[in-house]
C-alpha cells in the first residue's frame, strides 16, 4: 500500500478509540452552534439590547467560565472523563440554546450565559478524554485535526443564510437555536457511545472515589506550584490569555462591525465565518504546516501575531458605508484571509503549548487552573470592549490590535525553551516539557 505522505492524513487514517470520536463528532458542530453564532450579536441588537450589554454578557460568560473552570478539575477527575463531558454538554449547550430560542430581553441573555458557563467543565474532560491516551508527539497534530474539523463545520453555514433571508433574523435564529439544541444532544450521546474512559481517568476517579468535591480542590495549591515553577507553563499561559482576548472581542463584535458599520445584510453574515474556514483549511495544509514544520517555534508565533495584526488594521481602515461597494467585500476577504492565518496558527500553537507542558498525573486539575487564570485575565475585556463599542463600533478592533502587538512584544522578549534544560539537555526552542524532544510538526 502506498504511503501516506500528508501528516495530518496519516494521523486521522492511524487514530483510534477516543481520539477518533472526538474528532470524528466535531463537524456536527456545524450543523449546531455554528449556525448560530455569526448571527449571536445581531440577534440581542434587534431585541433591542445596547452595545455595552452585549460586551457586559461577553464578561459575565467568561465569569461563569472561570468559576466552572475551576470546579472543572476536581468534577473531571471524581467523575471521569467520558461521563463529565456529556452531563455538562448538556448543561452548557442544551439548556442555554433553549433559553435563547426563548429570548424576550438582557435577563433572558444573562441566565443563559451564566448557565453556558459550564462548557469549561466539558472543555476540560473532554481535552483529557481527547489526548491522554494519544502518543504525546501526536497532540499537535491531534489538535490540528480539530481545528480542520471544527473549519469543516462551518460549510454547513449557507443554511442559516438561506433561513434568515426566507424568515427573517429573530424569527430564524430562534429555529436555529432549537436545531442548535437537539444537534448538541445528539452529539454528545453519539461521543459518549463510541468513547470509553482513559486510562488516567479511571485511576483517578478510583482514587478519587469518596472523596468529597471540596477535599479535591483543597488539593489546588500544589497544582499551582507546579505551574509557577514552570516558565514555559506560564509563557504559554501569557499567549493564551492574549489569544483569548482577542478571540472573545472578535466573536463578540466582529459581526457587529461589518453588519452596522460596514452594511453588510443580515443574510450574508454566516458567510463570512465559513469563508475563513475555507481559508484556515488551506492555508492549513499549505503555509501554515509548512511555517510550523520548522523545529524553531519563535519566528511562527510571531508571523501568527503579525499577520492577524494586520488583519484587524485592516477592519479598522475600511471605510463606514450604508451600502457596501465591491471594494468593501474586497476588503473585507482580505481581512478574512489574514485572520484565517493568523487564529490557525495561534490556535494550533496555543493549544499544543498548554496540553505538552502539563504534568501527565494533574492533567485536568492543571489545566483547570490554567484555564481559570486566562479566562480571568480575559474576562474585562468583554465589558471593555463593548463600552468602546458603544461609541464607535470599530474601536474594539483597536483594543485587539493592542493585545497583539503586546503579543508580539512577548513572543520577542519572554520567549522561553517550552522545557527549562538540565545540564544534559541541549537548548532549544520546542523542547518536549517531559522527554526533550523536539515538538512534532504538523
Amino acid at each position: 500500500m502506498a504511503r501516506v505522505r500528508n501528516p495530518l492524513l496519516s494521523t486521522l487514517l492511524t487514530l483510534r478509540g477516543n481520539g477518533r470520536a472526538c474528532v470524528y463528532t466535531e463537524p456536527m458542530w456545524g450543523l449546531s452552534m455554528a449556525l448560530v453564532l455569526p448571527y449571536a450579536s445581531v440577534f440581542m441588537l434587534a431585541l433591542g439590547l445596547q452595545d455595552h450589554q452585549i460586551g457586559l454578557l461577553a464578561t459575565i460568560s467568561m465569569l461563569s467560565q472561570m468559576v466552572a473552570g475551576l470546579l472543572s478539575g476536581a468534577i473531571t477527575d471524581k467523575f471521569g472523563r467520558r461521563l463529565t463531558t456529556a452531563v455538562s454538554d448538556f448543561i452548557a449547550f442544551v439548556i442555554p440554546c433553549l433559553v435563547w430560542a426563548f429570548a424576550q430581553n438582557f435577563w433572558w441573555f444573562l441566565v443563559a450565559a451564566v448557565i453556558n458557563g459550564a462548557w469549561q467543565v466539558s472543555q476540560n474532560s473532554w481535552d483529557c478524554l481527547l489526548v491522554e491516551d494519544v502518543d504525546r508527539k501526536t497532540i499537535p497534530k491531534v489538535y490540528s485535526l480539530i481545528k480542520v474539523a471544527a473549519d469543516l463545520s462551518a460549510l454547513f453555514a449557507p443554511i442559516a443564510a438561506l433561513m434568515v433571508s426566507q424568515f427573517g433574523l429573530v424569527p430564524a435564529v430562534r429555529i436555529l437555536y432549537l436545531n442548535a439544541a437537539f444537534f448538541m444532544l445528539v452529539k454528545l450521546l453519539v461521543l459518549y457511545k463510541f468513547s470509553t474512559e482513559t486510562r488516567m481517568g479511571v485511576i483517578r476517579r478510583e482514587q478519587n472515589r469518596g472523596v468529597p468535591l471540596r477535599k479535591a480542590l483543597a488539593g489546588y495549591g500544589s497544582v499551582l506550584r507546579l505551574i509557577v515553577h514552570s516558565r514555559g507553563t506560564l509563557f504559554a499561559l501569557l499567549i493564551s490569555a492574549i489569544f483569548s482576548a482577542v478571540t472573545l472581542v472578535n466573536g463578540t463584535f466582529w459581526q457587529v462591525v461589518v453588519n452596522k458599520r460596514l452594511g453588510v445584510p443580515d443574510a450574508l453574515l454566516p458567510l463570512f465565518p465559513m469563508a475563513r474556514s475555507i481559508l484556515s483549511l488551506v492555508l492549513f495544509f499549505t503555509v501554515i504546516h509548512w511555517l510550523t514544520s520548522a523545529h524553531k517555534l519563535r519566528w511562527p508565533t510571531m508571523w501568527g501575531f503579525g499577520v492577524y495584526l494586520a488583519g484587524q488594521v485592516l477592519l479598522i481602515l475600511i471605510p463606514a458605508t450604508d451600502s457596501p461597494t465591491a471594494s468593501t467585500y474586497l476588503l473585507l476577504a482580505g481581512c478574512l484571509l489574514l485572520d484565517a492565518f493568523g487564529t490557525g496558527v495561534l490556535f494550533m500553537l496555543s493549544e499544543s503549548l498548554v496540553a505538552l507542558h502539563v504534568d501527565a498525573n494533574e492533567r485536568s486539575r492543571v489545566m483547570a487552573i490554567q484555564r481559570t487564570v486566562v479566562m480571568l485575565a480575559t474576562a474585562p475585556f468583554g465589558w471593555i470592549s463593548g463600552a468602546l463599542s458603544q461609541v464607535d463600533r470599530s474601536y474594539p478592533f483597536y483594543l485587539t490590535s493592542a493585545l497583539l502587538i503586546i503579543g508580539m512584544i512577548a513572543v520577542g522578549w519572554f520567549w522561553v525553551t517550552s522545557h527549562e534544560p538540565t545540564g544534559d539537555e541541549p537548548e532549544g526552542d520546542d523542547v518536549d516539557a517531559d522527554s526533550g524532544a523536539e515538538l512534532p510538526a504538523l
